[in-house]
């Protein structure tokens, strides 16, 4: 089985590490940041056993942005 490396951006949200695959529109999440990594990689998997889902060519474009946020 050919391994592929994909990109992961995690965030916390409350109590949660929320995991998201930058590649292709899968997330998932975990109380530690391992656990969200290990549940992202069990979707991806199951994900791409689907004889549709096609691994990406590249990977993403990471780029910073910046913006003005204005006070209140």
């Amino acid at each position: 089985m050919p391994r592929r490396r994909l990109t992961a951006a995690v965030t916390k949200e409350g109590k949660w590490y929320v995991a998201r695959c930058l590649e292709v529109e899968v997330t998932s999440q975990g109380e530690t940041l391992e656990e969200a990594l290990a549940n992202l990689r069990e979707a991806l998997e199951l994900y791409f056993e689907d004889a549709s889902a096609d691994l990406p060519d590249t990977g993403p474009i990471i780029a910073p942005v910046d913006i003005e946020v204005k006070q209140a």
